[in-house]
């Protein structure tokens, strides 16, 4: 949050340089000079982008290797090192030096230490693997030791808190021989210090699931648990899985059929605060299938709110306000000619492509990601490129306005009153900004404010959950407390929003220590062994003095039950 200001000054120089660019294409091909020379010709399936080692500026790692229906050669996986102004430096080999058949990679921060690691998603029957970082943007390999010892076929992996315990969680897709085979989808439990094991027999319906091609995370009905939704090549092979709150899935039916999809992206694109989805290439005669979501989870076809809606070679899409103008518009990465592909919103969800502002180039873009690469708080546009053409992953830099529009809060978890003194209390919330990607926006910082009894406010950071989900935890307090929160939520600009106050309070029988409902000879040894100073959270000191002491004792045994 230190940076905010800088962050608002950088800002403002964007919005200058988009007056330089008026009158001509807004997004433009900034890979000479900016990618690393000579350019890499490899299969690219996959990217994605993150500050891999703290030094505040998005790095990208891309997923390379495998033919389209062959495993072919294994190919190094690459991580690109932003220097702040969006000019990238190949170091693959010192940071992550590993070769493979990998079709996903995502980030998140599996042990909570406060640095991004990585999953990747391999294909033609390999293990996944998995590596974390050290804090500076190096990585280690602890798939042997870490992850399920077993082999997949996938084409996606995404971490996600699925049981609301404040670790992450994996979720990956798997055919068998390759992912054009039928598999059963699995799901990987972390136990808090980034070690997984496979609990799929126990929280994911038993169905093989044929042409694997994405999966992603979110929060379909606004009860802040993370949902999945699939996506397939093969006719009616996609899948919505509901999640119960404790990370166990469920099937909806009645979503409408698909067919030949290569994506699903969520984005709220008529500003209700519900997630809405794009499946690519998932339409009747591979046109684009646009779902709008009733708030609940059922989804309708909205498909005729884009407009045009070709029959064309498409593999990805992302949400992205590139107008500023508070609504998601949408970008559609295509395989052949004409180019990429945007659509500007007008604000209730209908989509009408435009020309003029994205530069047109014939390649085989088979992944896009939307982000401010270089610090001038407007978007810019990587693409992956495989399968045919030049091989040249691609970024496109923006020189229109940069974003002056600041997260919505969607909802805050309501915190009932509890007679727990142990804590925590965890605290969820569903946030929404100008961007999807596989892990919502990039944000710059969730805070949870909290004060007790009307005291002086204090902060404890809100951790990424998966979707547009944030969790943070308020410490335990004593009884008789009453504890006041609020979210405070900042985009990478520094553009800041603040949500209602909610309160609640903890309160149960005094004396009470250890919560089983009477004061006994337990609570009494409980408050015993912490007699002395005992700073909160701290259940036996029931005056809240922080120092369990004869008063305690005489409170204690005054609300004796035996």
């Amino acid at each position: 949050m230190a940076h905010l200001p800088l962050r608002r000054a950088v800002a403002a120089l964007g919005i200058l340089s988009a007056a330089a660019h008026a009158g001509g294409l807004q997004f433009t091909d900034g890979t000479s000079g900016r990618f690393p020379s000579p350019f890499l010709t490899e299969f690219t399936n996959q990217l994605t982008a993150g500050d891999l080692d703290a030094d505040g500026d998005l790095d990208i790692i891309f997923a390379n290797g495998g033919n389209f229906s062959s495993p072919g050669t294994p190919q190094t996986q690459r991580v690109f090192i932003n220097d702040g102004t969006g000019v990238f430096t190949d170091e693959s080999a010192d940071r992550l030096g590993f070769t493979g058949l990998c079709r996903g990679v995502e980030l998140g921060d599996i042990e909570r230490d406060g640095d991004l690691d990585i999953i990747f998603a391999q294909d033609f029957n390999r293990q996944p693997k998995l590596f974390v970082n050290d804090g500076t943007g190096f990585f280690t390999d602890v798939s042997g030791t870490q992850l399920p010892p077993m082999t997949l076929s996938s084409s996606r992996a995404q971490f996600g808190d699925i049981d609301n315990d404040g670790d992450l969680d994996i979720y990956i897709t798997s055919g068998t021989s390759s992912r054009f085979t039928c598999g059963q989808y699995r799901i990987y439990v972390n136990d808090g210090a980034g070690f997984f094991t496979d609990e799929t027999d126990t929280r994911h319906p038993a169905e093989l699931v044929c042409n694997n091609m994405d999966c992603i995370f979110g929060d379909i009905d606004g009860d802040f648990d993370l949902d999945v939704r699939t996506g397939s090549t093969g006719s009616n092979q996609s899948r919505l899985y509901r999640n119960d709150g404790t990370g166990v899935y469920t099937r909806i039916d009645g979503v409408p059929g698909d067919s030949t999809c290569y994506s699903y992206d969520f984005g709220d694109m008529d500003g209700d605060g519900d997630l809405d989805m794009i499946g690519v290439n998932a339409g009747p005669g591979s046109r684009e299938l646009l779902l709008e979501n009733d708030g609940t989870g059922a989804y309708t076809d909205a498909s005729d709110q884009l407009s045009p809606n070709p029959s064309q070679d498409d593999n990805d899409s992302k949400f992205l306000d590139y107008d500023n103008d508070g609504d998601l518009d949408l970008i559609i990465a295509r395989l052949g000619s004409g180019g990429e592909k945007l659509y500007n919103n007008d604000g209730a969800g209908n989509f009408t492509q435009t020309s003029g502002v994205f530069q047109v180039l014939t390649d085989s873009s088979l992944d896009i990601v939307a982000a401010d690469f270089t610090g001038n708080g407007a978007l810019d546009v990587v693409t992956a490129q495989g399968e045919s053409g030049s091989f040249v992953n691609r970024i496109y830099i923006n020189g229109g306005p940069a974003d002056t529009v600041a997260p919505r809060i969607i909802d805050t978890e309501t915190q009932a009153d509890t007679t727990d003194a142990t804590g925590p209390y965890a605290i969820r919330v569903a946030i929404l900004d100008g961007m999807s990607s596989d892990r919502n926006f990039f944000d710059g910082g969730i805070e949870l404010h909290y004060a007790i009894d009307g005291g002086k406010t204090q902060m404890v950071p809100m951790l990424h959950s998966g979707g547009q989900i944030y969790r943070g935890e308020i410490p335990g307090q004593p009884d008789g407390t009453s504890v006041e929160y609020f979210v405070v939520a900042a985009d990478r600009v520094g553009n800041t929003t603040t949500g209602p106050a909610q309160s609640f309070n903890v309160g149960g029988l005094l004396g009470d220590v250890d919560g089983d409902g009477d004061v006994d000879f337990l609570d009494l040894l409980a408050l015993l062994a912490a007699w002395g100073p005992c700073p909160p959270p701290c259940p036996p000191d029931l005056d809240g003095n922080g120092t369990v002491d004869f008063l305690d004792l005489i409170t204690l045994l005054a609300a004796w039950t035996g």
